[in-house]
């Protein structure tokens, strides 16, 4: 599939999508959200691909943000619009697939950009890294899900302080509030999203698909993540990949899983 603003390409397993409008510093525009779902879709329906990283163009930006010219003029049904739209096709999306995806934040991650990140199903971030939700200061708040993800990473009291004072926290302090899992230099942050990848590629991906479900289930409202991860237990137990996990445990060898 040919895109105009993103990049997506294979290998062993990884399938890399990165945002390429670096003249925008990345920002998300319209056609870049739809572009970034089909890319996403594409890699969830391979069966070659067992994790996907995700990261912007260059040295300085992984998503500095929304294309504000895109929404300026909107009015509040638009504005509403706007924000179910972006939501189910891209951030409720990513967060709900049933492929690891591995947020790698080069740089700036702004606003929209970083409500994609949060997006994903883990963080990690380059040393120059900065991040924030700066809505307030344009008037209006996080429309892509940020008011709720921020909260769930980072506790109530910091959420609030980072949204309302519209501040940004660099790498270390992102490490020290739960936002990302780990901190590298920047040209060493794709090597080491791509060996977290293969850590996780090691095990069953019919698993981990049961693991995502479950954990996800113990953050929407109306559902009950403990019978969730019941349900999702026991189906375990009817497919190949247990059966081949129990056996390699039991014969002290290294699994081989079929991922089905």
């Amino acid at each position: 599939m040919s895109y105009q603003n993103i990049k997506s390409q294979s290998s062993e397993g990884i399938c890399t999508i990165t945002i390429d409008r670096p003249s925008k510093l990345n920002a998300l525009n319209q056609e870049t959200i739809k572009e970034l779902h089909n890319a996403f879709k594409a890699a969830e329906e391979n069966k070659k691909v067992k994790v996907i990283i995700l990261t912007g163009s260059g040295e300085k930006a992984f998503v500095a943000g929304a294309d504000i010219s895109e929404f300026a003029d909107f009015s509040v049904a638009q504005g509403e619009q706007l924000a179910a739209k972006g939501q189910a096709q891209l951030f409720d999306y990513v967060a709900h697939l049933s492929t690891p995806v591995i947020a790698a934040i080069n740089g700036f991650a702004l606003g929209g950009g970083l409500e994609l990140a949060m997006s994903a199903h883990f963080r990690i971030a380059s040393d120059n890294a900065k991040m924030g939700l700066p809505e307030v200061s344009l008037g209006v708040i996080p429309g892509y899900g940020g008011t709720q993800r921020l909260p769930q990473l980072v506790g109530k009291g910091r959420a609030m302080e980072l949204i309302m004072t519209a501040g940004m926290i660099g790498a270390n302090q992102a490490l020290q509030y739960g936002l990302v899992n780990h901190v590298t230099p920047l040209d060493e942050l794709i090597d080491f999203a791509e060996e977290l990848a293969r850590k996780i590629m090691r095990n069953s991906s019919v698993a981990i698909a049961a693991a995502i479900s479950a954990i996800n289930a113990g953050f929407e409202e109306g559902e009950n993540g403990y019978d969730t991860e019941i349900t999702q237990f026991g189906k375990c137990f009817g497919t190949a990949d247990f059966k081949e996990g129990t056996s390699a445990f039991l014969e002290k060898r290294k699994p081989k899983f079929p991922g089905k």
